[in-house]
Order: structure tokens, then C-alpha cells, then sequence
């Protein structure tokens, strides 16, 4: 099987109120098949934790949501840094935290 080019797949606004628009595709990496949506910086409404550097983006920055192309409905989405998503494949997660300590 040969690999796929980025395609895109759907465009338009935030099912839920957010003033930004949003634009999704589907990759295909090394590491499987990725639904992702990038998200503009209106439509960021709230922080999340990036889970390629461990930082917060903050309400307000654009960045990405991604999830696999088999997780029937994104119930396993993660928010990234869109440098942090392209480089994905060429660090691991920078996580250091203890087992007690909350996941976001």
C-alpha cells in the first residue's frame, strides 16, 4: 500500500458557539492515519496541554487537535503546539511527571 498525501476532508465552524473556523484533514504518518483539525485562534476557547512539550496553550492560540483515523468518534483527541505535532516523529513526549499528578 502506498502512502497517502494529505487530503482534505471537511471545513467550517465549531459545532459548539466558538467564533472561529476550523479546517480538518487526513494524515498519514509513520505512525498510523490521523484525523486533524486545526483550530484558529478564535476558536480556541479554553488552555489544554500539549502532550509533545508538556506546556499549556493557552484560550486564544491557534493550534491543532488530532486524533487516529480508527477512534470511532476522536474520543482520544489531543490539543498540540502545531510545531510540536510536525515534530512528532522526531522527539518523544517530554511528559515528567509523577504517577499521582493529574492528566489533562
Amino acid at each position: 500500500m502506498s502512502p497517502r498525501k494529505n487530503r482534505r476532508a471537511v471545513s467550517g465552524r465549531p459545532a459548539r458557539g466558538g467564533g472561529g473556523t476550523w479546517t480538518q484533514e487526513t494524515e498519514e504518518g509513520p505512525d498510523g492515519e490521523w484525523i486533524v483539525r486545526a483550530i484558529s485562534g478564535a476558536g480556541a476557547a479554553k488552555a489544554y496541554r500539549c502532550p509533545g512539550c508538556d506546556q499549556e496553550i493557552p484560550p486564544g492560540v491557534a493550534h491543532v487537535v488530532a486524533w487516529r483515523a480508527d477512534d470511532d468518534g476522536g474520543r482520544d483527541r489531543r490539543h498540540w503546539h502545531r510545531p510540536c505535532w510536525q515534530a512528532r516523529g522526531r522527539r518523544s513526549p517530554r511528559i515528567m511527571r509523577s504517577r499521582d499528578a493529574p492528566r489533562y
